[in-house]
């Protein structure tokens, strides 16, 4: 069966397709053209089923085929800080921006707010939609941010984020460390159980 990724993030999709190998990943825009979603939720979970719902819409005309449409709306929170930047986490230093110019700005909101380390989390929310309904589960990973970047890997925020029983950041330490530990990766699993019944 197609699982159809209502994302055009190009580090989600690459991480979703190599986790969901046993099915058909591909990106929305490989069947339809980009189109905007406003994401008015008050939570990753109302964001995730949001997307994944309008591009649900426009593809089912489209295919005769069973297909599945994956949405995923995660972000990372900062208690210290007010829980920001939350569901904000992907346009935090304005629409448009950059992964930079939101990491560069949460880690500026840290060095304002004096605190070198502190502990935060990622969420992601997946909902997944077909013609059987619609579903949605969560994954979370915790550990510290810092106020500074450091590594060259992953995306986001990954490089001043420091999971739960490491000193390295996600921008430091090896992908298949950070596929284990990833918020992205245990919402997949949950994701996957869902998928195989349907």
């Amino acid at each position: 069966m197609k699982i159809i990724l209502a994302s055009g993030n190009k580090g989600k999709i690459r991480e979703i397709a190599s986790y969901c190998t046993d099915h058909e990943v591909l990106p929305y825009s490989d069947i339809i053209e980009k189109f905007d979603v406003v994401e008015d939720g008050g939570s990753f979970q109302e964001n995730a089923l949001i997307k994944a719902q309008a591009v649900y819409e426009k593809i089912a005309p489209k295919l005769s085929e069973r297909f599945i449409v994956l949405a995923d709306d995660s972000g990372i929170t900062v208690p210290a800080l007010g829980n920001i930047p939350g569901i904000y986490s992907a346009r935090y230093a304005g629409e448009g921006a950059s992964d930079k110019e939101n990491l560069y700005k949460l880690i500026d909101a840290l060095k304002t707010a004096e605190l070198s380390r502190t502990p935060a989390y990622y969420t992601a929310a997946m909902a997944i939609v077909t013609d059987k309904g619609d579903f949605t589960v969560h994954g979370w990973m915790h550990g510290d941010v810092i106020a500074e970047a450091r590594g060259e890997k992953g995306f986001g925020y990954d490089p001043m984020f420091i999971p739960e029983g490491y000193e390295q950041t996600l921008g430091e330490l090896d992908h298949e460390i950070k596929e284990r530990l990833s918020h992205r990766s245990k919402a997949l699993e949950l994701a996957k159980k869902v998928i195989a019944t349907l």
